[in-house]
């Protein structure tokens, strides 16, 4: 038997024992005659009164102590404990594993919570939470420099109020053009549905891509004005070097019996630095310069044949490939297939050079790829970055345009390593819907 019910059930024969003596007292001797018997009712009832009170606060008292226990978890203390000596014993331990658990979830809870708080703080994207009502519960401090007020001032407003309830409205996942009371540009607008004690709700995360492109446009000048910077002090130098001794030469007097095979090979160095610096340039505003296409239907074949031919450095062999005609602009796509196979003829060794050139189609996409048996492209993210190159000398422009070409007849271009042997692969393509197969004459 527990220890609390045995508590109880031998208190209970306590206090009933004055009356039980009592009783059989009155069996064995008789009853008490005259004032004996007031005597003894009222020793009875005194000492059973007496034995009641003391087995009340024996029984009570240990409740109290677990409602006490009880009412402190009630109210959010989880630091108290019972004595696990207790009458109550295994109701008590269980109350102080109760109290533990609680204590223990309130921790991770508030470290979560300070782990959340800390994390939204950190973020420069604006994070807003509203409840059903589209009234704000939440928000991050680039939330509040985005709408410039204080967050005890805003929260509890309708999302209208704030002005957000066309964000709210909108398409997730899109860029629009949002004047904020704390700044204005182009927004990312991302939503999600959420869901707290049965109740829905709205999240709301805001990006400023417009700071994001202005930081991406600032470096992209950066790397221009470095690459310009070098190529045009490579072909300065020489030009000036060159422009001072000319000068020196023409100031002797009398000239030099062969001053004029001086001024003439002087004058060859500065054309072909100045050609050189020229083709340079060209070549960068090609980029920006790139008229839309001017589509037309074009023998794949013919095409491809006509760009290896072009390069001089070694043979390019042409696979026989199904017949297809291209709706393409011819001169775009010839000069996207020349960047392609220079890059792969460079890459080749000079003996030994392998340079093929093949086109099929597959599923939604017309294939052009140009093989070569170099060292493989270099690991980088970069390489149809504008002005990378990992090249001596390289302008880092050729994939670029490439890339522009392709993404303008609506298809792609991609430089992986050949699984056979070393070497790369440069795959062009363009969506089936813009080849037809023809038959051969």
């Amino acid at each position: 038997m527990p220890r609390f019910e045995a508590r109880v059930f031998y208190g209970g024969l306590l206090v009933a024992a004055p009356a039980l003596l009592a009783l059989l007292g009155v069996f064995v001797f008789g009853l008490p005659q005259g004032r004996w018997t007031v005597v003894v009712l009222a020793t009875v009832v005194v000492l059973t009164l007496m034995l009641a009170r003391w087995h009340r606060r024996r029984a009570i008292f240990p409740l109290y102590t677990l409602s006490s226990l009880i009412e402190a978890l009630r109210q959010g203390d989880y630091s108290l404990r019972g004595a696990s000596d207790s009458v109550l014993g295994d109701m008590i331990d269980d109350v102080n594993r109760l109290a533990e658990r609680l204590q223990d979830e309130r921790l991770a809870f508030e470290e979560s919570s300070y782990l959340l708080s800390k994390t939204l703080a950190a973020l420069d994207s604006a994070v807003f939470v509203f409840d059903q009502d589209r009234r704000l519960r939440l928000m991050n401090p680039a939330g509040q420099q985005l709408l410039d007020a204080d967050k005890h001032r805003v929260f509890g407003l309708r999302a209208e109020e704030l002005g957000l309830d066309a964000l709210l409205n909108a398409p997730s996942s899109q860029a629009v053009a949002h004047a904020f009371p704390g700044r204005s540009g182009r927004f990312e607008v991302r939503r999600a549905p959420l869901r707290s004690g049965g109740r829905g709700g709205q999240l709301l995360v805001i990006n400023d891509v417009g700071r994001v492109l202005r930081e991406e446009e600032r470096l992209a000048w950066q790397r221009l004005l470095r690459v310009l910077g070098h190529e045009v002090n490579n072909s300065l130098a020489p030009i000036q070097s060159m422009a001072d001794t000319l000068a020196s030469l023409a100031a002797r007097e009398p000239l030099p019996d062969d001053w004029r095979e001086d001024f003439r090979s002087g004058l060859e160095v500065i054309g072909k630095r100045a050609g050189a610096l020229s083709r340079f340039l060209s070549g960068y505003s090609s980029l920006a310069r790139l008229p839309m296409p001017q589509k037309r239907e074009v023998d794949l074949a013919e095409l491809v044949g006509k760009a290896a031919r072009l390069q001089q450095r070694c043979a390019v062999e042409v696979e026989p490939g199904e017949a297809l005609t291209v709706h393409a602009d011819p001169d775009q796509i010839e000069q996207a297939l020349i960047n392609l196979i220079r890059n792969a003829a460079e890459a080749a060794p000079a003996a030994g050079a392998e340079v093929r050139v093949r086109w099929r189609c597959e599923e939604a996409r017309v294939l052009i790829e140009v093989i070569d048996n170099g060292p493989g492209p270099p690991r980088s993210d970069n390489l149809f970055v504008p002005f990378f190159t990992t090249k001596p000398g390289g302008s880092g422009i050729g994939l670029a345009l490439v890339r522009q070409i392709a993404e303008a007849h609506e298809g792609g271009v991609s430089l992986t390593t050949r699984e056979d042997r070393p070497g790369a692969v440069a795959t062009l393509w363009l969506p089936v819907a813009s080849a037809q197969a023809v038959t051969r004459a």
